[in-house]
């Protein structure tokens, strides 16, 4: 970190700069479903606990959670996805309006179901995760189809960045990738990544690859500890002129984060912090990553920040998007922040 020396007045002008900012969002998006209660007792019929329930909730998630993390940065987000024609993509469409974010990168299709995870919570910590989903690619036509509607964003729309949000529930396909990495590159749109194993070595010439570091070894197929910070980096680097990526971003949890680009590549040590749930951490980097990215940020301060929010994120309970104020708060306390 001795090379990046930063004043506090360009950390403040950045955060401000988020909200003239349009991200358009491609990914599976899906309902955040959770049942919150008390456990008290093990059931007697089997060796679990019973969670006496006392609320409900619904919320945003998968790329939708990013969304809201965009928004609560203070850009605005354009959420490209598909629900299906059902009482639960009805529920995803009406917590969209809720939120005030758009609806018209949203396509809805028949005979596919709306992605739902309910997690159940009891004494403050989960206990189960329950997903009804289907995993098959859209098909042909569904993708055209929303190739459509990405291009007429993209023609029409002012677009600073585009983040793929991958959750492996087949709205991404190598051709839809293929697709909109080739409009980005004629509008000069930089594109940030959040890959699953899937179509992992689908996303050639992207401008950011975020991996954890689960994700890097089963789409590189290595087993890399995070002892051997060199020997990630050179792994990291090979892939990532193989894929013709500008930067990789690789998230390594309680071990920080590695940003490798051909200029740089460095390590950055995660903050000692109070773990309470690490569920929708890794919207918040990519979030954070995507809108220092557009901004054209130094790839050490957009790791060191997008690295401090997944960490603060950590710190509630179920998935919740960022805090602007606190992030900023924060991030005026890194070692390399001047006055």
């Amino acid at each position: 970190m001795k090379r990046l020396s930063v004043k506090k007045e360009h950390i403040r002008e950045i955060f401000k700069s988020f909200n003239n900012l349009n991200v358009l969002i491609i990914g599976d998006v899906m309902i955040d479903s959770y049942l919150w209660g008390k456990v008290n007792r093990i059931s007697p019929e089997a060796p679990v606990p019973i969670v006496s329930v006392t609320g409900k909730e619904i919320r945003l998630g998968g790329a939708a959670n990013v969304a809201l993390n965009i928004q609560a940065l203070g850009a605005n987000p354009i959420l490209c996805s598909v629900v299906g024609v059902d009482a639960e993509g009805q529920s995803f469409l009406d917590l969209l309006k809720k939120q005030r974010l758009s609806q018209k990168g949203i396509l809805k299709i028949r005979d596919r179901a709306t992605t739902v995870k309910t997690r159940v919570i009891g004494n403050k910590a989960q206990l189960l995760r329950i997903d009804e989903e289907t995993e098959e690619d859209i098909t042909q036509a569904e993708t055209s189809q929303l190739l459509t509607l990405i291009s007429y964003i993209i023609q029409h729309e002012k677009i600073d960045v585009i983040i793929f949000e991958d959750y492996n529930k087949g709205l991404i396909t190598p051709k839809l990738i293929a697709k909109v990495v080739e409009l980005s590159k004629q509008k000069g749109i930089p594109t940030c990544v959040d890959p699953k194993k899937k179509n992992f070595n689908a996303y050639k010439g992207v401008s950011l690859f975020k991996p954890n570091l689960k994700e890097l070894r089963e789409g590189l197929k290595i087993d890399i500890s995070t002892d051997n910070i060199n020997e990630l980096q050179r792994a990291i680097s090979s892939f990532r002129v193989k894929q013709k990526f500008e930067t990789a971003l690789v998230t390594l949890a309680e071990k920080g984060v590695i940003t490798n680009s051909r200029k740089i590549k460095e390590h950055i040590p995660a903050h000692i912090r109070s773990i309470a749930d690490v569920s929708g951490a890794g919207d918040t980097v990519i979030s954070v990553a995507a809108l220092c990215r557009a901004l054209e940020c130094k790839d050490v301060l957009t790791a060191a920040l997008a690295n401090l929010s997944g960490g603060l994120v950590c710190e509630q309970v179920g998935v919740v998007p960022i805090d602007k104020e606190l992030l900023l708060e924060e991030a005026l306390k890194l070692d390399f922040i001047k006055h």
